[in-house]
């Protein structure tokens, strides 16, 4: 999807915080390259100094200078007042991801996750921006048994991290219609690409499994293999996020909605792990890797996840651009450059 076709010959300002993150950051560079007015902020918690470099350098070659990064934290409010001031659109990403961090340290989660989501809304609130569209996810959906997951159709969260997403979307609900805010939350199913993180024990799926095959050592697969996820190509992600500030800033004032941001398409771990070794295989044939090895269920993890992408599409014209498949073809050269 050409972002720039999105933006209609328009010319905003735009914050993105959480920009030296894995969907930050792409948002940041998107946006830039589309010709917009960027801002891009981290506190560098968990974010990469490498990533903000990376996508100043592609932006500044593509002779656009319109991408601003400023460092600091959505924890201070004073930050966030300054910050925000003349923005048109906020895309809030800045969160501590991950479900076992959260079951580790749930007071670090709610911090980052409720306090700072809380600062950064209410001084979008005092500027007026025109929507505010933020980092929600699946695992909201918790321990509801139906496939695929509708979003009026929520059960109960399974982790901390679950608890402070459910709790953004209930501030963002609250301020749309106490102040006539403008916000949508984006629900994301498993999003993969380049620039995400393959070290630590909270690293994502892809990239953790990928770096292991690199090795030549065996996945190691939580439970029995039969877990499902629906994948997320990052492009994917960039489009909904911004055909949803867009769409919400010509909503009515008190507008309030959330979206699935997914594939629509669901892929058990064992599918998964066969079909990196197929493509790794095509990029380096040479590599010999094992078979996956199985361990015990991780706490806090929801069995399926699949969605149902239908109110994205009728309400924002979203429609995925890239399958799993697709996506992997074009994030694996990035992992291979960047192993762990």
């Amino acid at each position: 999807m050409d972002v720039s076709s999105l933006m209609a010959g328009r010319k905003a300002r735009w914050l993105v915080t959480g920009a030296a993150g894995f969907i930050g950051s792409h948002l940041a560079e998107s946006l830039a390259l589309a010709g917009q007015d960027v801002i891009a902020i981290d506190d560098f918690s968990t974010g990469k100094q490498a990533n903000i470099d990376a996508i100043m350098a592609s932006t500044r070659a593509a002779g656009q200078n319109g991408l601003h990064f400023e460092e600091g934290t959505v924890c201070d409010r004073d930050f966030c007042t300054r910050i925000v001031e003349g923005v048109d659109y906020v895309l809030h990403q800045a969160a501590l991801g991950s479900v076992p961090r959260s079951m580790a340290t749930p007071l670090a989660s709610f911090k980052a996750n409720v306090t700072g989501f809380m600062e950064i809304l209410d001084a979008a609130r005092l500027a007026g921006v025109k929507s505010f569209v933020y980092a929600s996810s699946s695992s909201v959906y918790g321990d509801h048994p139906r496939l695929p997951k509708v979003e009026d159709t929520v059960g109960n969260v399974l982790s901390p991290y679950a608890a402070t997403k459910a709790a953004d979307e209930l501030f963002a609900g609250v301020y749309a219609r106490s102040y006539g805010m403008r916000t949508a939350g984006m629900r994301y199913f498993n999003v993969f690409g380049a620039r995400q993180d393959p070290n630590g024990a909270y690293a994502a799926v892809i990239p953790r499994w990928t770096a292991a095959l690199l090795r030549e050592e065996a996945v190691k697969i939580n439970g029995d293999g039969q877990t499902s996820r629906d994948f997320c190509f990052i492009d994917n992600v960039v489009q909904a996020n911004i055909r949803a500030a867009l769409t919400l800033a010509e909503a009515p004032a008190g507008t309030t909605d959330v979206f699935n941001v997914a594939a629509s398409f669901r892929t058990t771990l064992l599918e998964l792990a066969d079909l990196l070794k197929r493509l790794l295989h095509e990029e380096k044939p040479e590599l010999n890797m094992p078979d996956p090895v199985f361990q015990d269920f991780r706490p806090g993890d929801v069995r399926h996840s699949l969605a149902d992408i239908s109110h994205s599409r009728e309400r924002l014209g979203y429609v995925p651009s890239h399958t799993l498949e697709q996506g992997l073809r074009e994030a694996l050269p990035w992992y291979i450059a960047n192993p762990a």
